[in-house]
């Protein structure tokens, strides 16, 4: 049975974070941030209740999600976005429904108390589970189940895993495409399994590029629909990740040959709305022309906007029709980073070959290009690891193992730590900390603050290109070789 997404003054709202009037609503994040009383509500109740939580958060200057006085800036209104509350509700916190979890943005929910430390001979280890075949995508977890892409190292075969979350037990292993003849062009440090699926409570929607795309049933793996035939050479292999909006799938297709974004039929998996880029490369090579970023979805002036980062270029649309809001253009190329969302700024990461960070203050139409940076960080920017923005501050993670610390409202730089190896993960907070993983097998602990300790560091026997997941008392590990639980209190 479909689920109806109705407006959200006449339906309870899961994905969502909430700020008293004198802050912004940033983006989804789940139930449990309001101590899951709005979950508890009928529709009816829903808007007196939060009247009131406004009420009190104003009175004293405090923020109900995250009890910090909020930063200023416009009104916003409560939004849905891709999973009901009821649904959600029922889960007791085993969450992670996507890239970068709940809200996309790396943060787990408030209650969220994962170990600080971890390792092969930790007391903290519940599992570990072998994976053979070799896959960049994150692991992403509903209920009692973690799903995860894979892909034979030649890219012939493309496949799922649902593993049960208690025991590491495999529970189905299938095949779904198989490829006579991969892309030439696929370079050797990616996998022909990069981009992370998204899952809701019956479907889970994968998506391998132009390899293909396909809901499954969430129980069975068995396809509810399929697609192949959406064209583009990825030339370095795929990469971006899909995600959900009421009822559509999008996702990007920036390739040598073709460069789009399209919107799917959530359960129907047709075709609702494809729009081509409008982007100068300024350059007829296409290798400039591919791009690997996951989209973000954020709402400004009562409108939702989907911030779309490419190569050369980011744009924001209209998330239900494609329509073009506004774009930013720069002269890094291939985008992989995903960006994030502080107060009334949009922080994104340039790409290749070396990053920038982009304050793209929203509020604006068309080229925003001259007016609209509020600042730039030229410096310990990752091209290939996400940012995160916590408490004023955003946190930067280079691919050559340098974090580093800013102030959001302005790029002043706080705090830098080089860390040696080699990072694709992004980060994810918990807990008022930092989970850190390079690609060599080394993790990292630090507190998400102006100081940034280092409050512990770990190793695994292999490395992470996928990134963790986080949900209560839990770390979720994906290395190139194997899949992990660790536990506060196993």
């Amino acid at each position: 049975m479909q689920t109806k997404y109705l407006p959200p003054d006449v339906a309870p709202i899961m994905a969502l974070r909430f700020t008293p009037p004198s802050g912004p609503a940033c983006g989804p994040f789940p139930s449990k941030c309001f101590g899951s009383v709005a979950a508890s509500l009928p529709a009816g109740r829903l808007a007196p209740t939060l009247l009131l939580l406004t009420l009190l958060s104003t009175a004293f200057n405090i923020s109900p999600l995250t009890g910090q006085a909020p930063p200023q800036s416009h009104d916003q209104p409560l939004i849905q976005w891709a999973w009901p509350v009821d649904q959600v509700d029922q889960l007791g916190g085993r969450f992670w429904p996507q890239f970068r979890g709940p809200s996309g943005d790396g943060i787990a929910a408030i209650d969220s108390r994962p170990p600080l430390n971890w390792g092969e001979d930790a007391e903290t280890l519940v599992w570990k589970l072998p994976i053979a075949g070799r896959a960049w995508s994150s692991p992403v977890i509903w209920g009692d189940r973690i799903y995860l892409t894979n892909a034979t190292p030649d890219g012939r075969q493309q496949s799922v895993l649902f593993v049960d979350l208690d025991s590491g037990r495999v529970l189905l292993d299938k095949v779904l495409f198989e490829n006579e003849e991969p892309q030439p062009d696929h370079h050797v440090f990616n996998s022909y399994a990069s981009p992370t699926p998204v899952v809701d409570a019956e479907h889970l929607f994968v998506h391998f590029g132009a390899y293909g795309t396909a809901c499954l049933n969430r129980h069975t793996a068995e396809p509810v629909w399929v697609r192949q035939d959406l064209p583009c050479n990825h030339f370095r292999g795929p990469g971006s990740s899909p995600i959900l909006f009421e009822d559509l799938l999008i996702f990007h297709m920036d390739g040598f040959d073709y460069q789009y974004i399209v919107a799917l039929d959530r359960y129907t998996g047709e075709t609702r709305w494809r729009q081509e880029r409008e982007i100068d490369y300024r350059t007829d090579n296409g290798d400039y022309y591919k791009a690997y970023s996951t989209p973000m979805l954020t709402m400004w002036d009562e409108q939702v906007q989907l911030i779309s980062p490419a190569s050369k270029a980011t744009l924001a649309y209209r998330p239900q029709t494609g329509e073009m809001l506004w774009r930013v253009s720069y002269d890094e190329f291939s985008g992989t980073a995903r960006p994030i969302r502080h107060d009334d700024l949009v922080l994104l990461s340039t790409g290749f070959s070396r990053a920038k960070m982009l304050a793209v203050q929203l509020g604006g139409q068309g080229d925003l290009t001259e007016e609209h940076i509020a600042w730039q960080q030229d410096r310990y920017v990752g091209s290939k690891p996400s940012p995160l923005t916590h408490a004023g501050l955003v946190f930067n993670v280079h691919d050559d193992g340098i974090v580093s610390c800013s102030q959001a409202q302005d790029g002043e730089l706080l705090w830098r730590h080089r860390l040696g190896g080699n990072f694709t993960a992004s980060p994810v907070l918990a807990d008022g900390r930092l989970y850190l993983l390079d690609e060599q097998g080394s993790g990292y602990c630090l507190a998400a603050d102006a100081e940034g300790t280092i409050l512990a560091q770990q190793q695994l026997d292999e490395g992470c290109l996928a990134s963790p997941a986080i949900l209560e008392s839990s770390l979720i590990i994906r290395t190139r070789t194997h899949l992990y639980r660790f536990d506060r209190s196993p």
